[in-house]
């Protein structure tokens, strides 16, 4: 991205910040939560936000909530703090203020929103594309790789000691929300922002043994049978795959493995846009991840399926069983790499 574009979006986030302290500063106490199966971003950004309020002011009453009754995603348990975080249906106070982190509606908090709709004020942190903030104060860098460059600027303009705590937690939602530095959000603002963060304790090696290096071999297993279900379509554009709930069960992966699978199916050679289907357990419907490789924006998708995201990379959940996910899917994926505006707006196959 243009530097030239990044410097105005930073004078934008220094008026946003400005605000944002403000707020906090008037907050005795704090919940800050992200959005819904928490990614790395969501995890690190939300967990280095409370180190940084703790240490900028100790007297304030921090705490990170989970959107979810589910527990931290296991790869992520090795950050500091994670094992601090509570349930969102366990949190019973009525917080000074909420601070939303790496979601753009507030439905994506899930049983927080309950939460964030007794809390006295409210603050949102986020680079996802949104028609308008749903928090009171806000900062919103749609140019942002990750909300854990913001996190990183905004303990950067409060003037905290960078801890390897708080640098390895921003590390991990930088590297995971660019995948690894290699998605096309990967900016000059990224690797100034990971230089800082290494240089200040960040453990790159670590965070990527952890992340990338360190896979049950239940989820191993099913792995290999998500790879040889990849199909392509379009004339090898679509690649996509999926996993069952017996998948799950028959191995014994968990739920919350299955994130990483959409970028093995992303590796096919010759797909532009990469789609992976999993059903969820109970009947609870679907949860589809897009990736893209190129310049199509797979988000509008998602958004028509009830999620949302980014340009490269979007998810939704969906009613219904995996047939009823694919064909309410592909049609719209086929129409978007068409041009075709009529089978985008109602979902009709293209020919």
């Amino acid at each position: 991205m243009n530097r030239d574009i990044v410097e105005e979006a930073l004078e934008a986030q220094k008026v946003a910040f400005a605000q944002i302290t403000s707020a906090i500063e008037q907050a005795q106490t704090i919940a800050i939560c992200a959005h819904t199966s928490p990614d790395g971003d969501a995890i690190g950004s939300g967990l280095a936000l409370a180190a940084i309020l703790r240490q900028k002011y100790p007297q304030k009453a921090v705490t990170n909530l989970l959107a979810d009754p589910d527990p931290v995603p296991r790869i992520y348990q090795f950050l500091p703090g994670t094992d601090q975080m509570k349930h969102a249906d366990e949190y019973q106070e009525n917080p000074d203020l909420f601070i939303s982190v790496d979601l753009p509606c507030a439905k994506r908090l899930a049983q927080a929103e309950a939460v964030f709709d007794r809390s006295k004020h409210s603050v949102e942190f986020d680079h996802h594309p949104a028609d308008e903030a749903f928090a009171e104060y806000h900062c919103i860098r749609p140019d942002a790789a990750a909300t854990g460059v913001v996190i990183a600027e905004f303990g950067q303009y409060l003037g905290i000691t960078f801890t390897s705590e708080v640098a390895n937690d921003l590390f991990c939602a930088i590297m995971t929300d660019t995948g690894r530095f290699q998605y096309q959000n990967t900016n000059p603002e990224v690797f100034d922002i990971a230089s800082l963060l290494v240089d200040n304790g960040a453990d790159p090696a670590n965070v990527s043994l952890h992340v990338y290096q360190s896979f049950r071999l239940e989820y191993l297993h099913l792995e290999s049978i998500v790879l040889g279900r990849i199909v392509t379509f379009l004339n090898g554009r679509i690649a996509y795959s999926y996993a069952t709930a017996d998948d799950l069960k028959r191995t014994g992966a968990h739920l919350d493995e299955c994130d990483g699978l959409i970028d093995a199916v992303r590796t096919v050679d010759g797909a532009e846009v990469a789609l992976f289907l999993k059903e969820l357990p109970d009947g609870k419907g679907v949860r589809g991840n897009l990736r893209s490789k190129g310049s199509l924006d797979i988000s509008v998708v998602a958004r028509e399926l009830g999620g949302g995201g980014h340009r490269a990379a979007a998810g939704f959940t969906v009613d219904g069983d995996l047939d009823e996910a694919l064909s309410a899917c592909l049609p719209r994926l086929k129409a978007l790499m068409t041009n075709d505006a009529f089978s985008a707006r109602t979902g009709g196959v293209s020919e």
